[in-house]
Parts: C-alpha cells; structure tokens; sequence
C-alpha cells in the first residue's frame, strides 16, 4: 500500500511522473480550439477574487483619511532617496509621474479599456510590456504608503495621485484630483492588445517584434495609413509610440504621423497631444545605459528570489547612474525639477543631430556646442548633453504641432493651463460621470466635455401614481411593444463598463450622432411621441413635477416588458427609478460618442455593412457580441436570458425575422429557448458565407425560422447551451421571465452612478 512517507520522497501514488492534473501545465483551451468563443471572460474579477468583499464602501473608507497627511506622507517620500533604487536628482517626482501616465495612458476610446481606474499596472500583461520598465520599482517605493493607509487608498488612486503631487512639488499647478478608482484584483484577461506575438524571455526581441507589422495598414504617409481597431498604440508592450521614430527609423515626419493616431485614439486632439508631450518631458530624464539583451525579464516570468521585481539589471549597482529603461539616455531639460518652458525653448532655438545612446537607442542632442546642458542625476559636478527623441522632434517638423508648440512657447500660462487640463482629463478620462468622483480635489464642480456632462436634477420627480398613469399612456399612444422596447435597450445599450460612458441616462438617443445611426432607426418615431408625452404631462403636472424624455424612454420599456409577459401569463413588475435628465447637443462630444456606434450588435441583430472589410474575416460577428456582453458587465445567465427575451420581443433592428423563433412576437415566452434545443428541426446554412442559416423540419424539410450566427450560438456554444436548456425546461418559463426582468433592469441602470457609488 502507498503510503505517505512514499510520496514525499518522490514517489507519486498515482502513478507517472505528475502529482495532480492541477499542477501541471497543460495546453490551453485556445491552443487547443483556437476560435472557441471564451464566455468564462464574462465572469472575470468575480466577486470571489476580492478580499474586501462586496459590503466593503471605498467612498467612505477614503473619506475617513486625513487627506492633507496624505498629501504630506507623499511630499515626504518625493524628495526622499533609499539606496536600493535612488532617485534621480534626489527627487522621485519625474519618476512618479511615468508611472502614473504609463497607469491612465492605455486608455483607449474604441472600447474604453485601458486606464487607470483597476490599477492593472500591477498586473499581466501590462506590468511586463517593456514601456513600463521599472515601474515595478515605483509601486514598490510607494508601497509603505499603502501599506499605511490599507484599504482605505486603492492603489490605482494612490498612482494617479502620487503623479499629481509629483507635478506639485515642482512648482506645477495641477487642475485637480478626484478618488474613486476601485482596484481590480486579477490580471485583464479579456482586453484584446494587439496580434504580435514576441518573447518576453528575450528582451532583445522587442525590436524584432516591433519590425512585424500586424497591427497597422498601408505605410506610413499614404492616405490609408491606419491602424487596427480598437487599437491605440503603435506596437505590442508600448504605451504610445516608439520613441525612435516607427520601427526605429528616426524620422520625425513618420512620428508625427503615428503621433497624432495614437493620441487621438487615446482621446486627445492635437493641442491636448502637445500639452502632455512638452508638459510631461519637462521633468525628469530618460534612461539607458545597458543594451537591451543584458537585462532580465520582467516581473511575471522573473525568477521567485525577484519577489515580483524585473528587468534585472547586471551593470553595476543595477540602479541610479546604471539604469535602463527605454533605451534612451538624457533630459531634455537643464532644470530637470522645476516646471518651465525649457523644454519648447531649446527644441526650437536649437538645431539637432543624431546620435546613440550607450545602450544603442537613437536620439538626439544639439548641433551647437554653447547649447545648455543637464546636470547628471547622480554624480555630482558631472553635466551632459540636451536629449530629445525622434518624437519630440516631430513636435518641430509637424505644421500643426508647430503652430501650436508656438502658441505655447508665446504664452507660457496658458500652455500650463492647457498642461493641466490635459493631465487631469489624461488620468481621469476612464472614471465615467462625475457622480463617481470623490475627494476635497475632486473638481465636481467643473462640466468638462469629454464627461459627456448631464445637467443635474431641478425639479420634483414623477411619484408612483405618475409612473402608472404614465405607462398607460405610452402604451395606448400607438406603437408596439416592440417599438417601445427596442427604444428603451438602444438608449440603454450604449453603457460600456469600460470607461462608465453611455446609457439612458441624459436621452443622447435623440441626439446627434446616435439619433443617425443606422441600427437605431426603428427609435425615431417613438421618440417623437414620447416627446408630446412629455410636454403634455410637464404642462399640466403639479407642484412642479417633471418627468425627462430619458426618463419616459426607459419607461415606456418597462412598460412594454409588463405587458409582454403578462400576455405570455406571467404577472410582473418591472423596477423604474426616475431621476435621468435630458442632456444638450453643446454637452455632448459628438466626434467622442461616433466610437459608441456598434460595428456588430447581436443585441438587436445588426452587422455593419463593412463589418467583413473592417474584421479583414478575422472575427466572427459572435466574438463581438460576447465582447458587447462584456461591456454591459453581463454574466453568461445574463447574456443568455437578456437575448431571449429581446428575440421573444422582436428587437432585430430592422424588424426582421432572424431568431424570432415563435409565432407569438412580442410576448415573453420561452419559444427561443425550445426551438434553439429542439432536435426536431435540423440547421442548414443560407450561404456560403455562413453568416445566415434556415431552420427546416427534419420530416417535411419546411423551412420554420431563420437566424443569424448570433442567434445559434447560444445553441451551439456549450456554456451558452447549458444555460439555454435551464429555460427551455418544462419549468424553465417562469424562471426566465423572472431573470429577464432582472437583467433588463440591470441594463435600464448601469449608467445611474447617481443611485449608488
């Protein structure tokens, strides 16, 4: 018999060389099926992975510290120094504030991921990219202020603010700081980074891996030069741009252009782009002064002793005057930590060559022998030449950045206006409404645009005997249940978890763009009646009362979903808080919003009629659902009820017949469900492209219903079938009109950060 002494001394009871499937390495399911559809990133961050459990109030417990210790603790540890990471010119200040913008700037605005709001710094893959080298020793300077204040100061708050006074100790006036970032607590396994695959074993190997064009179309200069969506910097393991210029080149013209790409997918426009580059290498200095292939790698595959900490470096104390980051050596300043206009002077007054840093980077240092020099950050008396990379050369040779680096370099105020303004929008851009800032710096006050503002509440809200009335007269004003449906969910739809933008709230449905999208005509109509609801029941209310189209929009929904499941014989009330305003056409970004229109929305059954030539046949239309799902913070029970009940309800976008697999449309039965796990009908494709498909009876070969891929993929998706068969049940009727309504009103209410924090 084996015993346990037997096992300990290395051999395994069950035979074979392995103790435990669990422990081994197996190859992934994506390895495996690489087109699987991976439903589990819906159940990502569960409330399983948190160790402050969902009881724990971030609001309160921030409020409960001393924000002016805060602050000071921080002043404190800036100016400071400790001998296993020294700080250049004795200040941590420039130090901080990469890692702060590294943490805001892999924000995007196609999908809103990215951001500092998780504080996924700390986390793969973005702890290991290469741009963010040595932020791992930033975090773990500051820890001893985390650790101080526990709970009470999430780390993503901690970064961003750490940057903010970073910028004050050196004589910078910040815009402001809000709290409010709440930290993730597992890698980001969801978001979609890019499509190079490279070696992080092999640090070497970025600049082969940059040299593998996969992410961006034409070249640069011709008029498609692009990048693939919803992509924002140029290369894998960047933040935004190689700073050598693209693949390295040292052409500034090119930087322009991927310049102006990057940041603007990054959601900012050319003075905002201007700002944060002049503004940001004001401070600090660059670092490299190893070659890339003698440093080590980094934080996630770094060896246990690490104790998390990459990018080991060999060369001399491995720190201070021996550091390496991106490969470039210098400041662009003489005055490396104090705000001035340094950096445009010099960029302009002076010429510049070429040159190479002691690791091999190329960068730039004046022509002119008299030009100002940079004290060195750690030997005192010791001097350099200026830097500039090929990125903030392209600041010179770009028309456009020129004009305004001009306009800067003349009016030395407003460029710091314009500074501040863009490092607050930089790190709090992924924060959402205002209702989720908090803090004595929080700026609430303030209605900047790219908040998507919503003027607030002023006046009485409809009462419960409103509400009935009002939903009477929605549903007697003429349109179906259907209509007003698809009207309520296209308005709600629009939320995405990412970044906290869209919704009901402030009706921007009837507003440009989203008033124009092709997948939203069905809304018009209903919209123009809900519009003479409203100025009927504003003009005879009393006591002031007021009910806002976004309001009557999301009501006439749930009225609807009340009177489509009381047909299908199931009494239900379907949950309404008032209190949404209608926002204004000058409130709103419509250039912004243009990112929320749905190239697929399996929702409403839309494809986009350039959704083969934007996808390049890449994706199917269902992996772009799932990602939708996603964005709505759905979980699979979620995504599959919510579908259901949409197609029981006929919410295809043109009204369309695809997936409405019941002869009763517009009430809430389960007929999706049945027909979908029936095996008395057989799926045959409608064309070669396989983007349609019949469903005919097996005896007859009639043809019942049509549908699209995302129609079948609950059917053919075992997670997502597994739940299609708990309401396709004998007892599965009542179930299902039960967590439809859940999750309706869950969607009706993502976005009313005014009703909890």
């Amino acid at each position: 018999m084996e015993t346990y002494k037997d096992a300990l001394s290395g051999k395994c009871p069950f035979g074979g060389d392995r103790i435990g499937g669990s422990f081994a390495t197996p190859p992934t399911l994506e390895e495996w099926y690489p087109d699987r559809l991976r439903v589990e990133t819906l159940h990502q961050n569960g409330p399983q992975a948190d160790p402050l459990g969902a009881d724990f109030d971030y609001k309160a417990a921030f409020e409960s510290i001393d924000y002016e210790q805060l602050k000071a603790d921080i002043r404190s540890f800036l100016t400071s120094s400790v001998p296993w990471w020294p700080s250049d010119y004795g200040n941590y200040g420039p130090q901080m504030i990469r890692m702060a913008w590294h943490s805001a700037g892999t924000y995007r605005i196609a999908d809103g991921r990215g951001g500092a709001g998780e504080g996924l710094q700390r986390f793969a893959p973005i702890s290991s990219w290469w741009d963010n080298g040595n932020t791992d020793k930033s975090r773990r300077l500051i820890w001893p202020i985390k650790q101080k204040y526990g709970n009470a100061l999430s780390w993503a708050d901690l970064m961003v603010l750490t940057g903010t006074v970073a910028l004050e100790i050196m004589e910078f006036p910040t815009y402001g700081f809000a709290a409010g970032r709440r930290d993730a607590w597992e890698a980001d396994n969801a978001t979609y980074w890019g499509p190079e695959l490279w070696d992080p074993n092999n640090v070497a190997s970025f600049d082969d891996m940059v040299n593998r064009d996969k992410r961006w179309r034409g070249k640069n200069g011709d008029p498609d030069y692009d990048l693939e969506n919803p992509l924002a910097a140029s290369h894998q393991a960047l933040i935004y741009v190689n700073p050598e210029g693209p693949y390295a080149s040292g052409d500034p013209a090119a930087s322009a252009r991927d310049i102006r790409i990057t940041f603007t997918r990054m959601a900012m426009n050319d003075e905002e782009t201007v700002a944060l580059i002049a503004g940001g290498h004001a401070f600090g200095k660059s670092h490299g002064m190893v070659k890339a292939d003698r440093i080590g790698p980094p934080p996630e595959i770094a060896p246990m002793e690490a104790m998390g900490l990459g990018w080991h470096n060999p060369e001399g104390s491995g720190a201070a005057e021996h550091t390496m980051t991106n490969g470039i050596e210098g400041s662009w300043v003489p005055n490396p930590t104090t705000w001035d206009n340094d950096y445009l002077t010099n960029l302009f007054k002076y010429e510049w060559k070429q040159t190479k840093s002691p690791a091999g980077a190329l960068q730039w240092q004046p022509i002119d022998p008299d030009a100002p020099r940079t004290p060195d950050a750690h030997v005192p008396g010791e001097t350099h030449p200026l830097m500039m990379m090929t990125s903030d050369i392209a600041l010179k040779v770009d028309p456009v950045y020129r004009e305004i680096c001009q306009k800067f370099l003349s009016d030395f105020d407003y460029f710091t206006l314009q500074f501040s303004k863009a490092w607050y929008k930089l790190t709090h851009r992924d924060m959402g409404p205002k209702e989720r800032y908090f803090g004595p710096e929080a700026k609430i006050e303030d209605d900047l645009l790219w908040q998507d503002p919503i003027p607030p509440v002023d006046h009485p809200l409809i009462e419960a005997a409103d509400v009935e009335a009002l939903k009477t007269e929605i549903l007697a004003s003429g349109h179906s249940v259907s209509d007003l449906a698809f009207t309520a969910f296209s308005s709600a739809s629009t939320y995405r978890k990412s970044d906290k933008r869209g919704g009901a709230n402030g009706a921007r449905l009837a507003l440009a763009p989203q008033s124009g999208w092709a997948v939203n005509r069905r809304t018009v109509g209903v919209i123009d009646s809900l519009r003479g609801i409203m100025a009927s029941f504003n003009g005879r209310a009393s006591g002031g009362k007021k009910v806002s189209l976004a309001d009557l929009i999301v009501l006439g929904g749930c009225a609807a979903v009340e009177k489509a499941a009381q047909d299908a014989g199931v009494d239900v009330t379907v949950p309404f808080a008032p209190g949404r305003m209608d926002t204004r056409p000058d409130l709103t970004d419509a250039d912004s919003f243009e990112w929320l229109k749905p190239v697929v929305d399996g929702f409403r059954n839309y494809i986009d009629d350039r959704f083969a030539e934007i996808t390049q046949g890449k994706v199917a239309p269902e992996q772009v659902f799932l990602d939708r799902a996603n964005l709505l913070a759905l979980t699979a029970p979620e995504w599959v009820a919510l579908t259901g009940g949409l197609r029981a309800l006929n919410l295809n976008h043109d009204s369309s017949r695809h997936g409405i697999f019941t002869d009763r449309v517009g009430v809430l039965t389960n007929d999706f469900f049945t027909v979908l796990t029936s095996m008395d009908y057989e799926w045959k494709k409608a064309d070669d492209s396989g983007m349609t498909f019949t469903l005919d009876d097996r005896a007859t070969g009639e043809t019942k219903f049509t549908a699209t891929r995302c129609d079948l993929v609950f059917g053919s998706n075992a997670q997502l079938r597994a739940v299609t068969e708990v309401y396709a049940g004998t007892d599965g009727h009542a179930r299902f009109v039960r967590d439809f309504v859940k999750v309706w009103d869950k969607v009706m209410n993502l976005d009313r950060f005014d009703l909890r924090v």
